[in-house]
């Protein structure tokens, strides 16, 4: 047998694979950026060079924040408590055309640094100058899916409207080849894009083979303007432009009824899930046991940390499962096991990566997160997957690999200077202080 170049040992082991493969004192044998062999820990290190003792800890996929403006980390706490188009028209649109390239680099960096502090391998972005959120994120070592959102008005990266299909299409020929980052279409919503640039986005993801991700039917406003607008729902717009399909992120999907779910299923549509902010910006609650139940490829994402306001997927697991119990009125809902696939298989196959990442699984990427629960809050653990869904936190996790890569080992940092990013960013809140009133921007 060839030699292996890391192996984590001496843990439990929750593949996460579609068996639920679970190995009690098991390990994870790595090969370059891939994953070689899992079973139990049989002493062999099978002469890898990287040794990681999980301690009896939990080893598993890492996490996958399917949705997320990770620049926006820089506007946490910005505006809170303001329904979704006031936050949105008189604060975060505002402020946002205020930005340049400096300060989407340095806002990724920060959601950079704090989702490998939380456990998090892979995020999907959707923001303003991507090409910086790109090169923070393969700085960071971070998986990443990222599209420069698109939207009818002008942007203060490429200026007037049309210029922005024509910047995504060197986003994606620039970054067609790279390991950890892949790109996407990312028109903002139904109510921001017009059907021509909707179409338009379409046809560029089709021939760049490519995803195309929006925001769809998130607040009750949203389905109101597109009713009075093209006398349909948002996914019946989509669908009569041709855009529903496997290739389609459809990110929030809070407001649809049972024939959108029905047509959805059908034509094999994807979506994110995002419950705190959904809960934060009072949107609603997605009907997510029910696209579940249509065999609908369901991830959960944080959304923004203007809107959240962290990127803590443990916490997002904990809201998600509480919330849909509370909803349905029965606790079997949204079991744990179900929302942590949401946050690590069933999160890659929304994003179209369930080859590449999301169980511990011989030939997919090597990304793996290790936690430690030698913790008053994780003792006793009769059931794993419950204690990482109910009771772990981000914090909880000590080690992190992405494409076979440490990026962080007992809570240290390896791929960036915190100290020097969190420094950078007091100072660019400063600038931001400046660019808002009390009573907005």
């Amino acid at each position: 047998m060839n030699p292996v170049d890391m192996v984590i040992k001496n843990g439990t082991v929750l593949a996460m694979d579609p068996g639920r493969t679970a190995l009690e004192n098991g390990a994870v044998w790595v090969t370059g950026d891939t994953i070689s062999e899992i079973g139990p820990w049989d002493g062999d290190p099978r002469g890898a060079g990287t040794v990681i003792d999980a301690k009896g800890g939990l080893i598993l996929p890492g996490l996958i924040n399917g949705h997320t403006h990770a620049a926006m980390s820089l506007f946490r706490g910005l505006a809170d408590d303001l329904p979704l188009m006031d936050w949105l028209n008189h604060y975060i649109f505002p402020a946002e055309s205020r930005m340049d390239a400096e300060f989407v680099y340095l806002g990724t960096l920060l959601a950079c640094a704090e989702m490998i502090l939380s456990g998090t391998t892979t995020f999907c972005d959707m923001y303003l100058f991507e090409q910086e959120t790109a090169r923070a994120a393969r700085r960071a070592g971070m998986r990443c899916l990222a599209g420069e959102v698109l939207y009818d008005f002008p942007s203060p990266n490429y200026g007037p409207p049309e210029k922005g299909l024509a910047y995504t299409e060197d986003l994606i020929k620039r970054w067609r080849d790279d390991p950890l980052v892949s790109i996407a279409v990312e028109p903002h919503s139904l109510f921001t894009c017009s059907p021509e640039l909707l179409t338009a986005a379409g046809e560029l993801a089709r021939d760049a083979e490519v995803p195309l991700v929006i925001h769809v039917a998130e607040t009750l406003d949203e389905i109101a303007q597109i009713k009075e607008r093209y006398g349909k729902s948002p996914v019946a717009h989509l669908d009569s432009l041709g855009l529903l399909g496997p290739r389609l992120i459809a990110d929030h999907c809070v407001h649809l009824d049972a024939p959108a779910i029905d047509r959805m299923a059908e034509v094999g549509v994807r979506v994110v899930h995002n419950p705190e902010s959904n809960m934060k910006l009072a949107s609603g609650v997605a009907p997510v046991p029910e696209m579940l139940a249509r065999g609908l490829a369901v991830g959960l994402g944080t959304d923004g940390c203007a809107s959240n306001n962290n990127l803590d997927l443990f916490a997002e697991m904990d809201t998600a499962a509480k919330l849909h119990k509370l909803q349905s009125m029965d606790p079997t809902v949204l079991d744990a096991v179900t929302v942590l696939e949401m946050a690590t298989r069933r999160g890659a196959a929304a994003l179209g990566m369930e080859g590449i990442t999301g169980s511990l699984e011989p030939g997919k990427k090597a990304d793996i997160i290790v936690l430690d629960t030698d913790k008053p809050h994780l003792i006793p653990m009769y059931n794993p997957y419950s204690h990482i869904v109910y009771a772990a936190r981000g914090s909880d996790v000590i080690h992190s690999i992405i494409n076979g890569e440490p990026v962080m080992r007992d809570r240290r940092l390896l791929t960036l200077d915190l100290d020097e990013i969190i420094r950078d960013a007091d100072e660019k809140a400063l600038e931001v202080r400046s660019w808002v009133r009390r009573d907005g921007p």
